[in-house]
């Protein structure tokens, strides 16, 4: 078959795409030695065999957006630009794109194609072509990736693990939203924070809770203390967690398989110190994230994208209310994005030449800021992507890490 349905999550993403709201977010990876523009170009055309659906171009339908074969070749770029920015998945041949600067790898993907897990497998496997061209390894290292697709790989596993016995949950929250002044369009500032992953770890088993746990109640926090500061409305501080469903469900989906929960914690109830935040959001995972309840947040997510009056409206019209809904009925209800992509592990072959991972989460008109973490080594990146010039959110957040005596080094693309 030449052509593919969009999963559950894509039908939605496909439909978002402006000059805000790009819905591309990137995972990228720095070597310790310059890279040359050929042989990623050969890499990437090596990897694009071994991941035949992304080799795809979004196309529109009658009623739904699908995925095409690609008869042109998807060419890396240098980067120049903001990241995650003008890239109009419609018009150009390829929802994704591969760049290039000095040391660094970096993969924009639109959301509708895959997630965060599928990205950092792809950019992986292309890292193990690229060094196997350059003959710094002499074979296949990445035993988890097969040499060859698989039927699984190309699974709506939504639709697999949907069960229609499961009743709906209806969650609807004004969550607080930052009050802050948009950038220009096509602007999008980056602030990372490098530290060593063991202190922070270390923090948490203080608190007992996971990292992740620790980040988010740190979020919350912060947040608190910026509404206090300003004097700025109180209203329910909701983030939005991404759960990686392959951890639950039997799946290799390279497709989004995902979806999110969202702790929140009221600052008009009264004040909160750190250390309830972490336990509140420590017991709302416990109870929250587990096969069942994350079954019936699926199904509740499979029914919406198969709404009868959805299914029967226009693509173009789709394209013209998705938009709205998504403001008002999705990102209205959080806060914020905190998407935690684990510890990358890499073969030793593999790790001697690959200095950093980094993820950037995908831009967004209603939240302006999201954090997305990833660890690889003795590190812990923490991206901060922005849609607004304000810096105190960010500074408040690293100065409780700091606080912690946890040495923080600090990056931007602020000019």
């Amino acid at each position: 078959m030449s052509w593919s349905s969009l999963d559950n999550a894509a039908k939605m993403y496909a439909s978002l795409p402006s000059t805000r709201v790009t819905t591309l977010f990137r995972v990228s990876s720095t070597l310790n030695f310059p890279v040359n523009k050929d042989i990623l170009q050969q890499a990437l055309d090596l990897s694009l065999i071994r991941f035949p659906y992304f080799n795809v171009s979004l196309k529109t339908g009658l009623f739904w957006s699908y995925f095409d074969k690609s008869n042109e070749k998807l060419l890396v770029e240098e980067e120049k630009f903001y990241p995650c920015m003008n890239l109009n998945v419609k018009k150009h041949h390829f929802p994704f794109r591969v760049l290039y600067f000095n040391n660094r790898i970096s993969l924009e993907f639109a959301h509708a194609l895959t997630d965060g897990t599928g990205a950092i497998i792809f950019l992986q496997y292309l890292l193990q072509e690229y060094l196997k061209i350059k003959e710094l390894i002499h074979e296949n290292v990445l035993t988890y990736i097969g040499d060859t697709p698989t039927k699984s790989e190309f699974e709506d596993s939504y639709k697999k693990h949907f069960d229609r016995k499961i009743p709906t949950k209806r969650v609807k929250v004004n969550a607080f939203q930052f009050p802050f002044k948009l950038s220009e369009k096509g602007a999008y500032h980056i602030v990372t924070g490098i530290l060593p992953v063991k202190d922070l770890l270390n923090k948490a088993k203080e608190f007992n809770c996971s990292l992740t746990e620790l980040l988010c109640a740190i979020f919350i926090d912060s947040t608190i203390e910026l509404i206090d500061r300003n004097g700025y409305k109180k209203k329910p501080i909701v983030l939005n967690i991404p759960i990686n469903l392959r951890t639950k469900f039997p799946s290799k989906t390279m497709n989004n398989f995902f979806i999110s929960l969202m702790p929140s914690i009221d600052p008009r109830l009264g004040n909160y110190t750190l250390k309830e935040i972490v336990e509140y959001i420590h017991n709302y995972m416990n109870l929250n994230n587990n096969e069942k309840n994350l079954k019936q947040l699926l199904c509740k997510n499979v029914r919406s994208g198969n709404n009868i009056f959805l299914r029967i409206i226009p693509s173009f019209i789709k394209d013209l209310i998705m938009p709205f809904v998504h403001s008002s009925f999705g990102e209205a209800n959080y806060t914020s994005g905190f998407s935690n992509m684990g510890l990358v592990r890499l073969p030793s072959d593999m790790e001697k030449h690959i200095e950093r991972f980094d993820v950037y989460p995908p831009p967004s008109r209603g939240n302006k800021i999201k954090v997305t973490a990833i660890s690889y080594k003795d590190n812990l990146h923490i991206t901060f992507g922005k849609m607004t010039y304000r810096k105190d959110f960010e500074e408040i957040f690293f100065s409780k890490i700091r606080k912690m005596n946890i040495p923080i080094k600090i990056e931007t693309n602020y000019v």
